[in-house]
């Protein structure tokens, strides 16, 4: 940015802003509302840019604050800004691209001046920010009846469901859904969940309440259509040679003096990483306005609108006409959106939403289990798994959750195993040539859990990775021969931990006669220890009950490791489900006797392959089937609303927020 710097904290001693923040009422008919709207700027994408910015800004909001219920001079700006909005679609048809610069220039002093307002003041107190007009001699400054804030806040709504995205458009169209996000980061500032307010009750209640589905339709339109921001040139209004009357505020040299030049991941930029992430700045910031919307709690008599919308649209192609009319239903094109969810689930949000739209919308999700081509969708979700020491949990738990609710599905299940994948880039701990999709998903499931007894050790990661395995165990099909290996390790290590753990707990015992101080809680560990080798069990056991002949693999793992399972034969809470493991490891073990000694690893297969076929399937015990559903918490808003508000903290494009002061979650949660 070099000597640009200078010029963002130069910004209190600039004279129009000195003017807009100081003690003179302007009416907004003056000329200078013009002046002070025509720089070249375009908003900033990197949390560094963003942070000076608002450094400069916070001296002046301040000042403003202080006088603004004596000169008006906020709500004069809105109803600039609102003016220039009511021709902005006629203006964007006739590639008007001053009155679009103006208008995009008036929303973002808005929203920078609305950002230090929220953090400094209560909504009641906003909302007489907005209300505040010049006070004439023998008046007082209240507006009536007029309601400002849901004046600008419908007029963004409409704004952005009406403007079509062009490159003339893109930095308007990003200001007015960044400055929605704006408003309702009140939620930042308290630990508790907000689920009233006037911001609230405007959006979920107010003249915004009829374009609900528009709204979250075209923020999924833009999230979709992954437009990257244009280079400056094709939506900065730039001066021509013979200077027009309504060029005074470019000629007058106000464009140099204002504000730095900024650009939005375009030309000019100082490229690192901040702009490599922020390459599509208006699709990251509808789907962080979408995933707000969509987690905003329900009324005391009324559901949340955007969750409904997001629950029931449908897909472009389906013609069938439903019972009853849906409330806020709309149609749209499934086949754009979930080519869209699978190129960008390396974002949190785009995981977020696609476990949002898995777990709440049938239709979306009758679509997605329909597709050929899941590995598309399966493949970045194991990606995530696997780099699972770089993800936060959050994100990690988001992808654990979506794999569990595809595998409650049985086709999924078997269609996994037909799709074959060759050399896996990422897969680095072995080779993988060639590998079904169901064994890749194993082994990364496997991996996770691993990870988690060495590192994490979170019952619920534990409980999640183990219940996928458990829904797909029936329909293990030709499992290659590094997952069948890897299920027994896992077994193998789980048994080692449990006699660890016994003998600790023996030990201490000993130690401790006499001693009345409290014992280590060994029994709990030894507890959970036993209910995770249990579902193990239950989990080969599934697999063999249902499709032994179909894995010779595991079955070679398994006797290769038999002295494994013998300590569990007499176990008590293993002896049923051991009965099972017992009849095939003798069965098979016999065989192999039968067959001679010396075998070769091609022959010990063959008779594996053969045994497959005679061993009776009634001389394995049934259980009931092995299904596991996703079921959200009570209160899911105490997990989401936090988690959505980081992902904006973290991610928001040309917002920064000072730690300080921010209460919704604790700094490393993000």
């Amino acid at each position: 940015m070099g000597a640009n710097t200078s010029q963002v904290r130069d910004l209190s001693e600039n004279p129009s802003l000195r003017a807009l923040v100081g003690t003179e009422a302007i009416s907004q008919n003056d000329p200078f509302w013009n002046q002070l709207i025509s720089f070249t700027f375009i908003s900033p994408t990197s949390s560094g840019e963003s942070k000076l910015l608002e450094e400069a800004v916070i001296p002046l909001a301040k000042i403003l604050i202080e006088n603004n219920p004596r000169t008006g001079n906020f709500g004069a700006l809105v109803r600039v800004f609102l003016g220039r909005t009511k021709e902005l679609k006629i203006s964007t048809e006739c590639q008007d691209q001053l009155f679009i610069w103006q208008a995009h220039n008036g929303l973002f002093m808005i929203r920078c001046l609305l950002k230090v307002f929220i953090r400094e003041m209560s909504e009641e107190e906003l909302h007489q920010q907005f209300s505040y007009q010049e006070r004439q001699p023998g008046s007082c400054g209240d507006a009536g009846s007029e309601d400002l804030l849901e004046e600008l806040m419908s007029n963004l709504v409409h704004l952005i469901v009406e403007v079509p995205l062009l490159d003339i458009t893109y930095s308007i169209l990003f200001e007015a859904v960044t400055t929605l996000l704006v408003l309702f980061s009140y939620q930042l500032f308290h630990k508790d969940i907000l689920r009233d307010g006037l911001i609230y009750q405007h959006i979920m209640k107010g003249r915004c309440l009829f374009l609900t589905s528009r709204l979250v339709k075209t923020l999924l339109y833009n999230f979709i259509r992954q437009e990257k921001c244009p280079p400056p040139a094709t939506h900065i209004f730039e001066p021509q040679a013979e200077g027009g009357g309504l060029l005074y505020g470019l000629a007058s040299g106000v464009a140099s003096g204002l504000w730095s030049v900024f650009t939005l991941g375009g030309a000019g930029s100082k490229a690192g990483i901040d702009q490599e992430h922020n390459s599509l700045p208006l699709s990251n910031q509808s789907l962080l306005l979408l995933l707000v919307l969509a987690n905003l709690t329900d009324g005391p008599d009324w559901p949340n609108p955007y969750r409904q919308a997001v629950t029931c649209f449908r897909n472009t192609q389906d013609t069938s006409s439903l019972p009853v009319e849906q409330p806020h239903s709309f149609q749209i094109n499934f086949n754009s959106l979930y080519t869209a969810l699978c190129e960008q689930q390396r974002s949190d949000q785009a995981t977020l939403l696609l476990y949002t739209l898995l777990h709440q919308n049938a239709n979306m999700r009758t679509y997605m289990l329909s597709r050929t081509d899941m590995d598309n969708l399966v493949m970045p979700i194991l990606e995530i798994l696997y780099h699972v020491e770089e993800r936060n949990s959050h994100h990690v738990y988001m992808a654990l959750i979506i794999l569990l609710i595809l595998t409650e599905d049985d086709a999924f299940n078997r269609s996994i195993h037909e799709v074959v994948l060759k050399n896996i880039s990422w897969y680095t701990e072995r080779s993988l040539t060639e590998i079904s999709l169901g064994s890749l998903l194993i082994l990364v499931v496997i991996r996770t859990i691993q990870f988690n007894m060495t590192r994490t050790r979170d019952k619920y990661l534990h409980t999640n990775c183990l219940a996928a395995l458990a829904n797909m165990s029936a329909q293990f099909r030709c499992l290659h021969q590094y997952a069948a290996q890897r299920i027994i390790s896992l077994f193998a290590l789980l048994s080692k931990k449990h006699n660890k753990v016994l003998e600790q707990a023996t030990q201490s015992l000993r130690g401790r006669q006499g001693d009345s101080t409290a014992l280590p809680d060994y029994a709990q560990d030894l507890n959970v220890i036993e209910e995770v080798i249990r579902m193990m069990l239950e989990i080969i056991n599934s697999c063999l009950s249902n499709s032994l002949h179909h894995n010779p693999n595991l079955v070679y793992a398994l006797l290769y490791k038999r002295e494994l399972f013998e300590q569990f034969r007499t176990h008590p809470s293993f002896q049923d489900i051991m009965q099972n493991l017992d009849t095939v490891i003798g069965f098979f073990s016999q065989r192999l006797e039968q067959a001679g000694s010396d075998l070769s690893v091609e022959r010990v297969q063959e008779v594996i392959m053969k045994g497959a076929q005679a061993l009776p399937i009634d001389r394995l015990k049934k259980f009931p089937e092995l299904k596991f559903k996703y079921v959200e918490e009570d209160q899911p808003e105490d997990f989401f609303i936090p988690y959505v508000w980081s992902l904006v903290f973290n991610s928001g494009v040309g917002l920064h927020w000072s730690p300080q002061g921010i209460e919704l979650f604790s700094m490393d949660s993000g």
